[in-house]
């Protein structure tokens, strides 16, 4: 699993026209899920997005996590994680997860995320042709993935 994770004054998702998720200050989140990932990727992951210290304390130090912030997750998935890339100039998604691996996979990160932060999160389609916006503030971008635990 792998996530580009932005801290963000605001974000939003739309598709065919109509917005399908909104946040103010908070989490943008991009996921990409692979075949290979199981409940411990998405445990782990859940858990370091949630307590993930980016967000300024009173003295301007990034200390403090998207949940003492009470803070919003947007969350969309995106397959174009996984591209590799070394051969040739058109990527190759075959390390993405097909539909009827990812969704499940998504679905329970979603869940797992909720349960962690105590509250809802905004969510994009799977699936879907999606345009998405945000302020990115910092700029704060941070990559993760469950395959390499650095």
């Amino acid at each position: 699993m792998r996530t580009v994770i932005q801290r963000v004054s605001r974000a939003e998702v739309t598709t065919e026209g109509e917005t399908i998720g909104k946040i103010g200050q908070g989490l943008m989140i991009l996921v990409g899920i692979e075949e290979a990932d199981n409940t411990e990727d998405i445990s782990w992951m859940a858990r370091k997005i949630i307590n993930l210290r980016i967000f300024d304390d009173r003295e301007g130090v990034m200390n403090l996590s998207v949940k003492d912030t009470d803070g919003e997750i947007l969350l969309v998935s995106q397959f174009t994680l996984h591209a590799l890339t070394a051969k040739g100039n058109r990527p190759s998604y075959i390390k993405a997860a097909r539909p009827e691996t990812a969704i499940p996979v998504y679905e329970e990160f979603i869940r797992t995320i909720e349960e962690g932060l105590g509250k809802k999160i905004a969510t994009g389609k799977f699936g879907a042709e999606m345009q998405v916006s945000l302020v990115n503030d910092g700029p704060v971008t941070i990559l993760i993935d469950t395959k390499h635990k650095e």
